[in-house]
């Protein structure tokens, strides 16, 4: 029966007490209980609340309960294996109710003798309110039995990082055992029910087993898990990794291209000043230059002229004739450049 049931089924049971006033309600009338183990009797009861004496409502409460083994009514001088009256109760019987609610009784080391029928008994200030559930609940005790383990996976080969959780149980499967685990004959330190293994590594490959804490005799068959070797791989580590090294050579990638670009366009800048500088040398002198005056270019045309006339008077000098003139014909070219010559001083 899983949990939700078992909440559902105490939920109706609480309903119906309501509904009928006196009751004793258990959860399991029939359980089994592995020698040595300890086992947990659920138990709710609903006293009643007043009774009617001589016309008038007379309040009770409870102040006495048992529990006892095979009397149906566990009553009066009837043993029992707990009594809230008595300070003698046996240690392996544990109450673990009020007066109130809740009639829950615990077995501890459970014995074969144990093998019984248990009966709850509440006892109120007034007879009117004693009530016992003659149904109980019938206990059978399972001596000499195995413990066995059942796997969440039907594989016994894992590889790394897969999860298995292995469950130590038994014949009997209404109650709550402590138990021990062991790995290859060592003993571990979880004694719950269930195993959990993961993310499993090489490590955990073994023989694995388990026993009542009480009760050594009770070592199941082993089971054995294997973990394929070489899959327990760190699957984020690597991915990491990866990561890392694809960022590293992208960033590489990135500045040799930051490089190669300033690179060229240092290459190109340095070409085009070069070109400037041969094709309009002229040009640049005469930006630089500052534009002449009216006056400054007048003065200019006319150093021109003179200068003009100075290259002629000049070439006529350097002039040398292939046929050689006559003396009168010297004279009056000497007239003319001297002449020429006067005019200009």
């Amino acid at each position: 029966m899983s949990v939700y049931d078992e909440v559902t089924l105490w939920s109706f049971m609480f309903l119906l007490a309501g509904a009928v006033g006196q009751t004793v309600i258990y959860p399991f009338t029939s359980t089994c209980a592995v020698k040595r183990s300890t086992l947990t009797l659920l138990c709710s009861f609903t006293p009643l609340k007043s009774f009617n004496e001589g016309g008038r409502e007379v309040p009770l409460k409870i102040v006495r309960v048992r529990w006892c083994q095979n009397h149906e009514l566990c009553q009066g001088t009837t043993p029992s294996v707990y009594d809230s009256k008595s300070t003698k109760n046996d240690p392996r019987y544990q109450y673990l109710g009020d007066m109130k609610t809740n009639c829950t009784l615990q077995i501890r080391d459970v014995q074969e003798r144990d093998n019984r029928t248990f009966r709850f008994r509440m006892e109120a200030d007034n007879a009117a309110g004693h009530y016992t559930n003659r149904t109980g609940v019938n206990v059978r005790v399972v001596a000499g039995t195995k413990m066995r383990i059942i796997s969440s996976s039907e594989d016994k080969k894992f590889r790394g990082n897969e999860t298995v959780t292995l469950l130590c149980t038994s014949v009997c499967t209404f109650h709550q055992l402590e138990v021990t685990w062991f790995k290859d004959g060592h003993a571990l330190s979880e004694t719950g029910l269930s195993l959990h293994l993961g993310p499993l590594t090489a490590k955990d490959s073994g023989n694995y087993t388990c026993a009542l804490k009480a009760n050594q005799n009770t070592l199941s068959e082993p089971y054995s898990l294997q973990v394929e070797a070489g899959a327990d791989v760190n699957l984020p580590l690597i991915v990491g990794v990866v990561f890392g090294v694809l960022l590293a050579v992208i960033t590489l990638i990135l500045i040799l291209f930051i490089i190669k670009r300033k690179l060229a366009a240092a290459e190109d800048q340095s070409a085009a000043g070069g070109e400037m500088e041969q094709k309009h040398p002229d040009q640049t002198y005469s930006i630089i230059m500052k534009p002449a005056k009216p006056e400054e270019e007048e003065e200019a045309h006319q150093q021109g002229t003179s200068q003009a006339v100075e290259d002629i008077s000049y070439a006529a000098v350097q002039f040398k004739p292939k046929k050689q003139k006559s003396r009168h014909m010297e004279d009056a070219d000497e007239a003319v450049v001297y002449s020429s010559l006067a005019s200009r001083g």
